[in-house]
């Protein structure tokens, strides 16, 4: 078994944004060399997150967003987190820190509207994401 570990440094532009990083993880894959596993990508943050989606429209993400501000708003009278950040908090739970996709012929195994994206819920920020490819 191979692994190789990629850190990747995402800035964002607003205070919640979907980074489109399917091209950035796919690169890292080609460079690895690795032709059959699993990518893992991992997000170091509690205000951030990582998901697959549509990218081929982009009221999809607009939409998502919609949603979670539905379930979790910026501010509710039952936070009490004092930083004011308690809704990127719950929005990044709900999205998840983590996911993995499989690796055929070198290349990521996505379905035909899917990509990945890097999920911002309190930016703007710098931010880190963790690729790791590991072949099996």
């Amino acid at each position: 078994m191979r692994t190789v570990l990629t850190q990747l440094s995402i800035t964002t532009q607003s205070r919640e944004q979907f980074l489109d990083v399917t091209r950035q993880v796919a690169e890292v894959v080609a460079k690895s060399g690795i032709q059959a596993g699993v990518v893992t990508l991992f997000v170091p943050h509690t205000t951030a997150a990582v998901t697959i989606n549509e990218n081929a429209d982009p009221s999809v993400v607009s939409d998502v967003l919609k949603g979670l501000a539905q379930i979790a708003p910026l501010r509710a009278p039952h936070y009490r987190h004092r930083e004011g950040n308690s809704d990127a908090h719950v929005k990044s739970t709900l999205v998840g820190p983590s996911l993995q996709v499989i690796i055929e012929g070198g290349k990521l195994a996505l379905g035909t509207w899917q990509g990945v994206y890097f999920c911002e819920f309190d930016g703007p920020r710098s931010r880190k994401l963790y690729v790791k490819v590991t072949s099996g």
